[in-house]
């Protein structure tokens, strides 16, 4: 059976540390502990007294200063890489965590997760071909050699690097090394950890190399697992589920998010509030249970997405087309079917061809597989579509041979129809308001990825909320543009009370506006 011996890196709160370490021996698991030597003396010796008469922890070999960014953080963990695998022969895995970090499944459940997976879990991605690194120096913390720390030494690390580049003074990647890079939060087998440990006695080269690479803990682990282990035996991801802003800070979780983090894919959660006592004492009981009933619905990082946008209204992110592109066409006629229920607007607008000769296309925006006709390679992804909707718009005009044109858009689409009503074409917007049930809601946030089919219901019940406020804040959003030609169509209204919007909408006869407000099944989910 899995043992696992946890490698804990820490600087802080020693209160927490020894908590901490005692949840996670507490069903057999074992602890090496590193606690930054800028931390002060009296707080290390009251960790170490307080967990003396523990068996499963062990301290690193020795204790050294920390930096951000420095090898030091690598050479932290390996000492207590060292320190574990002499104390603890048993040991089957080995888990880098922090202080911050708290297991998010049972005891029991991770272990017969290792036991059934054998692999080592670490994110491991080529250097150069990923995106990895979205910002700043890439190559740059390769190939120039980096001795001081970016945050406290700021002038002497850019002047150092300035000269380097200045004069050439670059240097050579080990040759047999692909440089990988990734989160330093991993999970490794004994007989990897074992192989990287008599890698770095053998390989002095690469050891110098990394020594003066910057923010080695992201490269260093994630390259020699690559180079010391068959690919077939890696699977490149993190058993630690974090996430972070577009600041690239990372995402705190807090008392609330207790059922949240129970149904992602991980094994732990980083980073936990240090004011989240309630939280740190259910994930700590958690964790000694016998509890393997997790329902895996991995929807965290979409509904963080889209939680965090909804306050960001009018964020632009890139030229608007109507600077860039031409006019439409001041005869031609643009409509636009605004509906939250996609299938509500495609039922409609299957009656608007069977009633008039206009032709109409779905929601050729929202929907990747809209079907569309070739158009050269512009309408092959939503993205295209997308970056050249005026160019898209006059080709689909002309392909129809037409001066009409209808189509479908989500009524979170602000940004298109005011992009669309800021042309010289006419442009005429038909919105229709349908009723948001609970079940409809559901079904809404899984196949948008804010849920999914294990999702909790108590999970759904603090999201239901959120998405029928969010509908309404955009049809809101719509109301207060005060688009002209705006006409509404209402689940809640008669077909008499809804046929004058279609004949307004459409500029058809009241009896063609009539039979299409008597669509069978209409507003049926």
């Amino acid at each position: 059976m899995a043992k696992i011996a946890f490698i804990l890196l820490c600087h802080k709160d020693p209160e927490a540390i020894i908590q901490q370490a005692r949840q996670l021996t507490a069903v057999g698991d074992c602890i090496a502990i590193h606690f930054d030597a800028r931390a002060p003396q009296e707080a290390f010796n009251l960790i170490r007294s307080s967990l003396a008469d523990n068996p499963n922890v062990t301290f690193a070999t020795r204790r050294i200063k920390c930096g951000w960014g420095e090898w030091s953080l690598v050479q932290a963990t390996l000492y207590a890489v060292e320190a574990a695998v002499a104390a603890f022969p048993r040991a089957t895995h080995f888990y880098m965590v922090s202080g911050d970090c708290l297991a998010i499944k049972s005891a029991s459940y991770a272990h017969d997760f290792l036991d059934r997976n054998d692999r080592d879990y670490i994110e491991s991605f080529d250097y150069y071909d990923s995106d990895w690194i979205k910002t700043g120096f890439k190559e740059e913390r390769l190939i120039y050699r980096h001795w001081f720390n970016e945050r406290t030494q700021k002038r002497r690390f850019y002047w150092s690097f300035w000269a380097q580049r200045r004069f050439g003074l670059t240097r050579e990647v080990p040759a047999d090394l692909q440089v990988m890079i990734g989160s330093q939060w991993w999970c490794l087998r004994r007989r990897t950890i074992e192989a990287i440990l008599d890698f770095t006695r053998a390989r002095r080269d690469v050891m110098r190399f990394f020594r003066t690479t910057w923010i080695p803990d992201e490269t260093f682990f994630q390259t020699l697992v690559r180079h010391l282990i068959p690919g077939r035996e890696i699977e490149t991801r993190t058993l630690t589920f974090l996430m972070f802003t577009d600041y690239g800070m990372p995402v705190t979780f807090y008392n609330d998010h207790y059922d949240l983090l129970l149904s992602q894919d991980a094994l732990f959660a980083r980073k936990i509030s240090a004011e989240a006592k309630d939280l740190k004492e259910r994930l700590g009981r958690l964790y000694a249970s016998d509890r393997r009933d997790f329902k895996i619905s991995n929807e965290g990082r979409n509904l963080f997405t889209f939680l965090t946008g909804r306050g960001r209204v009018g964020r632009r992110f890139a030229t608007r087309f109507w600077e860039a592109e031409s006019t439409l066409g001041r005869e031609r006629e643009l409509l636009i079917v605004a509906c939250k229920k996609w299938h509500v607007a495609k039922r409609l607008l299957g009656s608007i061809k069977h009633h008039t000769n206009i032709p109409a296309i779905d929601y050729l925006f929202n929907e990747e597989g809209t079907e569309m006709p070739d158009l050269g390679g512009i309408q092959a992804s939503l993205g295209k579509r997308t970056r050249h909707r005026r160019a898209l718009m006059r080709m689909l005009f002309d392909y129809y041979g037409s001066d009409r044109l209808i189509i479908c858009l989500d009524t979170a689409s602000i940004d298109l129809l005011q992009d669309f009503f800021s042309d010289r074409s006419t442009t005429r917007l038909l919105e229709i308001e349908c009723n948001m049930t609970d079940d409809y809601l559901t079904g809404h946030a899984r196949r948008v990825g804010l849920a999914g089919d294990e999702t909790p219901p108590e999970g759904l019940a603090q999201l239901l909320p959120a998405l029928r406020a969010d509908i309404l804040f955009e049809s809101d959003r719509i109301r207060d543009a005060e688009f002209p030609h705006h006409q509404r169509l209402r689940e809640t209204a008669t077909p008499a009370e809804n046929a004058p919007a279609l004949a307004a909408f459409l500029q058809v006869p009241d009896e063609t506006a009539r039979a299409l407000a008597e669509t069978p099944y209409l507003f049926v989910d």
